[in-house]
């Protein structure tokens, strides 16, 4: 036996390894994260980053900017940081705008990818009985900094707390005519 170690102890997670499914007090557990979102406004750009758990679809402000579409920057990354950073149980109180809509009233997920000239667009539907200032669907497209999540939002069409949601990934078809 090494010295400094105890045989009962826990072994220390390390950065080689799937972290497993974060989970709250409550016993909610993460089933995906859709980072790096922005919503298109007349006069601003709202900032977004989703945590789907197998409870909720939970809606995450993480920033708005008021910049020229040329000059802005992604203003979100502390936010997104923040919200990376926080327990499930937690999400709701980091922002005044941020919502949740459970599970069972989500209608569909669907996300079109990307290409060369245009990013990628994930549209949400929602029974939307909460009443929320979204009436029940909202548009997002990637910010330039996104990753692929064609392979997260895939997975979610298989979950089975997601089974009456229609989850569709489309590649963008050009047409010649």
């Amino acid at each position: 036996m090494m010295a400094g170690t105890d045989p009962d102890s826990e072994p220390e997670p390390n950065g080689d390894s799937d972290p497993e499914p974060a989970t709250d007090g409550r016993g909610e557990t993460e089933l995906a994260r859709l980072t790096q979102w922005l919503r298109q406004r007349p006069n601003s750009i709202e900032l977004w980053e989703l945590v789907v758990t197998d409870e909720r679809l939970v809606w995450c402000f993480v920033g708005e900017s008021y910049r020229s579409m040329l000059l802005r920057a992604d203003m979100g990354q502390r936010d997104r940081a923040l919200v990376d950073d926080s327990r499930l149980a937690e999400l709701l109180d980091l922002d005044e705008a941020n919502f949740a809509v459970p599970l069972e009233r989500l209608e569909s997920i669907r996300l079109t990818e990307g290409t060369r000239f245009r990013r990628a667009r994930l549209e949400i539907e929602w029974d939307d009985r909460a009443g929320t200032r979204y009436d029940g669907s909202m548009t997002l497209v990637s910010t330039s900094d996104a990753d692929p999540q064609r392979d997260r939002v895939a997975a979610l069409g298989d979950e089975p707390r997601l089974e009456g949601v229609a989850v569709a990934v489309e590649s963008p078809r050009w047409s010649l005519f």
